[in-house]
């Protein structure tokens, strides 16, 4: 079994708008770069990565940047490894785990500098006589 701890090494953020004026109807980008998987030793790799979230229109952008750490038995790690050297992409629970963290920083400092989180706001519909409760509750 493979354990993820994930730390941030730089946050930054930067409302581009005046904080007076009006941001309208916005759509909100988010998106993971993990920027390579390096072996420190038989039990560790370390992931580096950027967690970006843009504002369309350019409203503000923010940046968290860190690393992960991957541990567990060398044969799970040198798995991982080598999928990574053939260009595939991480397994999930390190990507979820890296996007966990990052979305709570962003979303932290989003309150910051007084924009909207980067999470997509429930959406309530009027239930109509041939759906079940159940068919809007789960729509993604």
């Amino acid at each position: 079994m493979i354990r993820v701890n994930v730390f941030i090494n730089n946050l930054s953020a930067e409302r581009f708008l005046d904080v007076g004026k009006s941001l309208g109807q916005l759509q909100i980008h988010t998106n993971l770069n993990v920027v390579g998987i390096e072996k420190k030793d038989e039990n560790l790799l370390e992931v580096p990565f950027i967690f970006t979230v843009t504002y369309s229109p350019s409203v503000a952008q923010i940046n968290v940047k860190g690393k992960a750490h991957i541990t567990g038995n060398e044969k799970e790690l040198k798995k991982i490894h080598e999928a990574y050297v053939h260009k595939k992409p991480p397994p999930p629970v390190i990507i979820q785990s890296i996007m966990s963290v990052a979305f709570v920083e962003s979303i932290l400092i989003s309150k910051t500098i007084n924009v909207p989180p980067p999470i997509p706001l429930p959406q309530i519909g009027a239930l109509s006589k041939t759906k079940k409760p159940s068919d809007t509750w789960y729509r993604a």
